[in-house]
């Protein structure tokens, strides 16, 4: 609204300034600001306008003060209708670029929905919620990833990150993406998924030699709730470790047994996959997200923690803790995120099957004041939470 006013308070103040200034000043360089000033913002009915009622302006004022028809007049307002001219022809080239730019953002949205659907918030029985954060204004896709397949073996997911940006990132993106659609449907294990991963990036680095994005790797996290069965297998390539929220508010770090390398780094050492089984109980969400929200910071620099975020809390949905999160991250950096933002959140209903035997291993609840929070579903307000420790798998197995 400030905006759109702003131009009428120009042609007005020409007129008083003009008006009452002395007879050597002139109120021109006002009349001929307006219609500038509108040429951003408004239409070129409304720019021509703001020029025409300039332009009507100054012969007024110059009326009022007798200095019909002299030089000095027809200098000034030849000056405000040139510059009212040239104020439209500007806002033609605004409008064509706002248009171009809008035909731009929605073929980068055909993109984005083409490499990375939307998943279903229902698959396989479980409930699922995705959310993709760019951290560039405008921008709709990068080098994070991630998608849900169910599968003859079960539900399967990944979560990844690719080093680097632009669109390297996004081509090795769609190669990830593209690999694991593939795999999940014939692959018996989870290992095997993470093995054909290596191999689809390992062999597109060779056919694109001159591509830098697959000079680099990729950190990832599979997933797999197999069918029948209240369990998690997890294979953890170099990335995040994981979250596993339970319905009571406790909250578990899931950090691998063995650390493995990034997908794409198989030149440097190559070993079986090891899947870690982890119990996934009825109520239970697992997280998996990248570092645009572990690394987000606030003004004074420090890390936003989501373990001591969301020790003690309960969420109804895992589309409620992603909005939550998001929600939060904004607010903490100030809307200043400098990395792109994936986040994953699968939850097992209640009424799903009864958990097999075991539990989780070697666990520490959120301790502390955040118990207290717990019950009412927010953070602890005297501290944050002491960090649990990690999850200590109860099998593991080789890819053989």
């Amino acid at each position: 609204m400030l905006v759109r006013v702003v131009p009428l308070l120009l042609v007005v103040c020409g007129f008083v300034f003009g008006l009452f200034a002395p007879a050597t000043f002139t109120g021109a360089p006002f009349f001929a600001a307006a219609p500038l000033v509108a040429a951003p913002f408004a239409s070129w009915r409304i720019t021509a306008g703001v020029g025409g009622l300039a332009a009507v302006g100054e012969i007024l004022l110059q009326v009022i003060r007798g200095r019909l028809p002299t030089g000095p007049f027809l200098i000034e307002l030849s000056t405000v209708l040139t510059v009212a001219a040239l104020a439209v022809l500007i806002n033609a080239l605004i409008r064509r670029g706002d248009r171009r730019l809008a035909s731009l953002q929605n073929v980068a949205a055909v993109a984005q929905r083409a490499v990375l659907p939307v998943p279903a918030e229902r698959i396989g029985g479980l409930d699922v919620a995705a959310q993709y954060e760019a951290a560039e204004a405008d921008a709709f896709i990068g080098g994070d990833l991630y998608a849900v397949q169910d599968t003859p073996y079960g539900v399967r997911m990944v979560l990844g990150d690719v080093r680097g940006k632009g669109l390297g990132a996004v081509e090795a993106v769609s190669v990830v993406i593209g690999a694991f659609r593939e795999a999940a449907e014939q692959e018996p294990t989870v290992e095997g998924v993470a093995q054909r991963l290596e191999r689809a990036l390992a062999r597109e680095g060779l056919r694109r030699r001159a591509l830098d994005a697959f000079e680099g790797f990729t950190t990832a996290v599979l997933a797999e709730v197999p069918r029948g069965a209240a369990e998690l297998r997890l294979v953890n390539r170099g990335h995040t470790e994981p979250l596993l929220l339970e319905r009571d508010g406790r909250l578990h770090v899931l950090t691998p047994g063995e650390h493995a390398l990034p997908l794409g780094m198989g030149e440097l050492g190559a070993w079986p996959d090891r899947a870690e089984i982890i119990d996934f109980p009825p109520g239970a969400t697992l997280l998996l997200y990248t570092d645009g929200l572990s690394e987000a910071r606030d003004a004074r620099g420090r890390f936003y923690d989501p373990v001591a975020r969301l020790s003690g809390r309960v969420f109804p949905h895992p589309r409620a803790l992603l909005t939550t999160l998001t929600e939060e991250v904004v607010r903490y950096t100030g809307g200043a995120t400098t990395d792109d933002m994936a986040l994953l959140a699968v939850r097992r209903p209640e009424e799903a099957a009864t958990p097999a035997a075991g539990t989780i291993g070697a666990t520490a609840d959120a301790a502390g004041a955040a118990d207290e929070a717990a019950t009412a579903g927010t953070p602890d307000a005297g501290g944050a939470a002491e960090a649990p420790e990690p999850v200590t798998p109860r099998e593991s197995f080789d890819n053989n």
